[in-house]
This record gives C-alpha cells, sequence and structure tokens, in this order.
C-alpha cells in the first residue's frame, strides 16, 4: 500500500507513541494521534486531578531502566535502575521530539465513537474545545490501553468511610493522621500501601490470596536482569524452583510478614515487586489482612473472622478493560489482530511479567509493515486465534513467549538504535 493512506493512533501513550513511530518509519505520512489528555505519556503524565487516571505523585517503575527503554531508545545512562514518573515522562517526551512524532499528535481530543462504514473507511467523531467533528481514515490503531475503566469490588454491608480506587490515589498527604486500609496484592496497591504509611495513623493491606512478593534487587542487580539472564539458562521447572528457594533464603516464611502463603508456584501468576512492602511489614508501619467478608459502617469484616475500623480504603483492585468508542473485540491474534477487520489494530492489549513497552514497538511495527505492504496478513488467522485461545489467560502474557511469537511472524528483528536520534536525546541533557 502507499503512503496515502490515513491512519488514526488513538492515545498518546507509550504504546501510542511507538505506533506513530512506527508508521512514521515504514513509509506511512497521513498519521493522526488523537489524544484525550492535554499531554503525551498517557498514565505516566501525573496530576492531581482525582478525575483522571495517573500515576501518583512517588511512583517510580517496577520494571529495570534497560529492560523497559524501547530498542532503538535507550534512557540515559545516568538515569537510576528505576526512574521516576517525572524521568519517565521526560523519556517519552524526549521519544516523541527526537521521532519527530508532535506534529501528528492533537491533544485534548477525545475519541467518542468509531464506526466502520460500508466502504471500509473507519468514521472517528472526535471532540476538542467543546466541538464533536468526524474525520475518515482507512486504518484504526487503538493504544488505549486496559488501565481505563477502574474495577471497585462490592462487599456485603455498607461502609460509610472514603473509598478511593488506586488510580485516584495521587498524595498521601491527605490521609495524614487516617486509618487506611488498601485491598489488592498488585504493584500498585503494594506501592501505595508503603506510600501512604508515612503519613496515616495506621495501614493494613488486604489480600484474598497468598501472592509472590519479590525484591527488587538481587545481588545488587534489578531482579528483571537477572531473571531475564537465568531465563534463558534454565528450563522453566527449575528457574521456579531456584526462585522458591531464593525467596525462602532471602525474605524467609511469609507466615513472618502475617502473610499468607502463596498456593501456586513463582512465575505461574504475576508476581509484585517490591521491597518496600515487606521492609514496612517488618517495621510494623503496615499490617497485612485477609480478604474482606463485609462491611458496617467504620468497620471492615475480613475472611478470617476479624475486624478493625478505617477511615478510608483504597482499592488495588485493577481494571477492566474497555473501549466506550468501539465495541469489544473478539479474540485476537497476537492480541492484536481482529479476525475479520484486517484495517483495525490493538497495540498493548496486553500484560507481561516486565515491561510492556518493547513488546508493543514489535507489535506496532508488524501493523506498520502490514499497512505499508511490507508484510502480509496471515490466511489462517482464525485458526492461529484458536491455538493462542487455548493457551492465554485474561491479558496475561508471559514476556519471552510472546516476544519469540511476534519476531516469529515479524520475520526480521529490526530494533536496532537509531544513534542520531539516541545522540541528540543525550546532547539535550
Amino acid at each position: 500500500m502507499s503512503g496515502g493512506q490515513r491512519i488514526c493512533v488513538i492515545g498518546a501513550g507509550p504504546c501510542g507513541l511507538t505506533a506513530v513511530k512506527n508508521l512514521l518509519q515504514a513509509g506511512c505520512r497521513d498519521v493522526v494521534c488523537y489524544e484525550e489528555s492535554g499531554a503525551i505519556g498517557g498514565n505516566w503524565a501525573f496530576t492531581d486531578d482525582p478525575g483522571r487516571p495517573s500515576v501518583h505523585e512517588s511512583t517510580h517503575i517496577i520494571s529495570s531502566r534497560r529492560l523497559s527503554s524501547f530498542d532503538d531508545f535507550p534512557m540515559p545512562a545516568d538515569y537510576p535502575d528505576f526512574p521516576s514518573h517525572r524521568q519517565m515522562l521526560a523519556y517519552f517526551t524526549a521519544y516523541a521530539r527526537g521521532f519527530r512524532l508532535e506534529p501528528h499528535i492533537f491533544l485534548g481530543t477525545r475519541v467518542e465513537q468509531c464506526t466502520l462504514d460500508d466502504d471500509g473507511r473507519w468514521r472517528v467523531r472526535v471532540a476538542a474545545n467543546g466541538e464533536s467533528t468526524v474525520e475518515l481514515f482507512d486504518y484504526l490503531l487503538v493504544c488505549s490501553g486496559h488501565h481505563r475503566e477502574a474495577f471497585v469490588p462490592a462487599y456485603p454491608g455498607t461502609f460509610t468511610g472514603e473509598i478511593l480506587h488506586s488510580s485516584a490515589y495521587k498524595r498521601a498527604d491527605r490521609f495524614r493522621g487516617r486509618r487506611v486500609l488498601v485491598v489488592g496484592a498488585g504493584n500498585s496497591a503494594a506501592d501505595i500501601a508503603v506510600d501512604v504509611a508515612r503519613a496515616a495513623s495506621r495501614v493494613a493491606i488486604s489480600l484474598r490470596d497468598g501472592t509472590y512478593f519479590i525484591p527488587k534487587l538481587v545481588f545488587g542487580k534489578p531482579v528483571d536482569t537477572v531473571y531475564a539472564f537465568w531465563r534463558s539458562k534454565l528450563p522453566t521447572p527449575l528457574l521456579r524452583l531456584a526462585l522458591r528457594v531464593w525467596l525462602r533464603c532471602t525474605v524467609g516464611r511469609w507466615a513472618d510478614y502475617g502473610l499468607p502463603e502463596p498456593r501456586h508456584a513463582p512465575l505461574v501468576k504475576h508476581p509484585t515487586l517490591t521491597s518496600g512492602l515487606l521492609e514496612a511489614l517488618r517495621h510494623g508501619r503496615l499490617v497485612a489482612r485477609r480478604g474482606i467478608s463485609g462491611y458496617d459502617g467504620h468497620t471492615v469484616h475480613f475472611s478470617d473472622g476479624t475486624q478493625d475500623d478505617y477511615d478510608a480504603i483504597i482499592m488495588g483492585t485493577g481494571f477492566r478493560t474497555s473501549f466506550p468508542f468501539l465495541r469489544e473485540p473478539p479474540p485476537l491474534y497476537l492480541r492484536m489482530m481482529h479476525p475479520t477487520i484486517p484495517s483495525l489494530y490493538f497495540i498493548g492489549l496486553f500484560q507481561p511479567i516486565g515491561c510492556i513497552w518493547r513488546l508493543a514497538d514489535h507489535q506496532a511495527r508488524i501493523a506498520a509493515r502490514q499497512i505499508s505492504g511490507k508484510l502480509s496478513r496471515p490466511a489462517d488467522i482464525d485458526a492461529r486465534i484458536r491455538r493462542e485461545a487455548s493457551r492465554r489467560r485474561g491479558i496475561e502474557v508471559d514476556y519471552h513467549t510472546f516476544q519469540r511469537a511476534l519476531l516469529s511472524h515479524e520475520g526480521v528483528h529490526s530494533g536496532r538504535i537509531d544513534r542520531r536520534v539516541r545522540d541528540g536525546w543525550a546532547a539535550r541533557r
């Protein structure tokens, strides 16, 4: 196909940025990216507005700098192992400028509806500055992420304190002197529990099941880099056994922290990477509670029969994947290709153990090469989707298995470093 095709990219977070970059590099020139907020970076564009999801004020990434960089745009060497959200936003901003993406991005523009016309073109209604307009496109790339619709579970009874989702949590100061319960065992819940414990009078974290809490450093190195090395050396069962033994030697028994014992092997489910949570539990700044069974005013009842009073509950309970501007997609090949609509792609609609952006970059390159005619769409896509569906579990993927699948489909790994862009980024700093 020629570079005259008009392409719409929804979202200017990390996945949207790499989508625009790959499209431009593939020779597609008429690329338009709509971003609802007033800044690029997606959730990494911190805001104090509780109505707009973003990272909280003290957020740092959980994957290491080296394994979180885009292949063709490494983070600066003077960044720490786990950069802050401010450093990450600076990195994404430099990425957009380095690859000249900004002229293609329209900020403060919300996509309201996307419909496929009979002629195969996409009719996209967008709203900006209080006005709605309709634009026509040949291709649609959805990069709006899966952290959109907050999931807040319901429990019997009524809680008369404050309940908010982790996406609305911004700073610990507003909870100073209050009794706070954080619900969830994921990275957001763990980080928020540690953060709010610095200000609140009492903080607990509620977990339904046992989870592997893994320190971010091992042998003085980021744990993901150590894991990536041994992942290529050991078979999965032996790697899981080695991780279990290492955790017992370095962390000890989960019961010593008041935590339930995990009932699954390491890496079967997503672990939580945190060093601060385990320290806070052992220092008494934080206590562990079991899952919630019900509410009674300010009293929260737990599944083990205990109860306690709280002023606020922060729900680190994840998100529902939703696309308010589009129908919910069926199962997708490589989590990106629609089975019957070749002009529709989803980028970043998966959750790996590790950083999402590098895999999204591979997805975006596949989409760009297909749109530009340099790569063919599979003829047996339905059969491929059925094979993938037999192995899938929600949106979770194994990083290395998924990477191999993407590279195998792409046929070539073109993630070489663009030295002009990289050196320009270093010079500006």
